[in-house]
């Protein structure tokens, strides 16, 4: 402190802060825990302790919303985003909100040459943040994995496949089996198989536990159910009264299933 000094015009003269760079870094490696952490840090510095812990409370909740979010996004989208994408947008906001509630106090305490902290000890706060994410992530997906309601999904899912498969046989021959081969194979194989579907997927549907993008998928596929067996009761038809006049129908409902086909290779 210079002679004209006052403690006054340099209040934090004794105190090291965290600069908004070196925040920016730990939020980047740690997400919003590192945040609320540094920035809790830098108010106790400047006596205001109040604000402190409201900023730590608002960086835990922010990361349990942010990585709970995060979670609800289906994973084909996730998969198309840039990694880095997501951090970069929370580091920005997050320097931001710096900025704007001690930007000032960091710009005077830089004027007046004082101390700040290492920007490696903020790295080490932001690398102790991310494991303790880690853990959190890595519990989370043990909670899941024991989630008996997968157990149930993946033995009904490979139920509905197997039927899938052994219906769809049925165009393999159709040009070679006669009328009654084939109606008689509609009624007590194809059929039933569709039938079985549809009440397998809506059992699916009911079921507690799944995430929000599976059971989107459940519905999807139990409209697809619902169309294949509409499909096979108008071949059933188009062959027992011999006619074209339900072609255009048929055609109607197979471009409804290959669109959502599409729709279902794509999620």
């Amino acid at each position: 402190m210079t002679e004209q000094e006052s403690p006054f015009e340099n209040p934090t003269l004794d105190k090291k802060l965290h600069s908004s760079k070196a925040i920016g870094g730990a939020t980047f490696l740690g997400g919003p825990l590192a945040a609320g952490y540094l920035i809790q840090e830098n108010f106790n510095a400047l006596d205001k302790p109040t604000e402190g812990r409201n900023s730590l409370i608002i960086g835990i909740i922010a990361t349990i919303v942010l990585f709970g979010g995060i979670f609800m996004i289906p994973e084909s989208i996730i998969d198309k985003m840039p990694k880095q994408l997501i951090p970069l947008i929370y580091t920005g906001i997050i320097w931001g909100i710096v900025e704007w509630m001690q930007g000032d106090a960091l710009k005077s305490h830089k004027e007046h040459g004082n101390a700040f902290f290492s920007g490696w000890r903020a790295a080490g706060v932001g690398f102790v943040a991310l494991l303790i994410l880690a853990a959190g992530i890595f519990g989370y997906a043990y909670m899941e994995g024991s989630n008996p309601a997968y157990d149930i999904y993946d033995e009904k899912i490979a139920e509905f496949s197997k039927n899938e498969t052994e219906s769809l046989t049925f165009f393999n021959h159709i040009e070679t089996k006669d009328d009654l081969l084939l109606l008689n194979e509609l009624n007590h194989k194809v059929l039933p198989k569709w039938d079985e579907n549809i009440k397998i997927m809506q059992d699916l549907i009911t079921l507690e536990g799944l995430p929000s993008d599976v059971m989107e998928q459940s519905k999807n596929l139990l409209e697809y159910s619902q169309l294949r067996f509409e499909a096979f009761q108008l071949i059933k038809k188009i062959i027992k009264e011999d006619t074209e006049k339900y072609d255009s129908q048929l055609n109607m409902l197979n471009l409804k299933i290959d669109n959502l086909l599409n729709k279902l290779n794509e999620s």
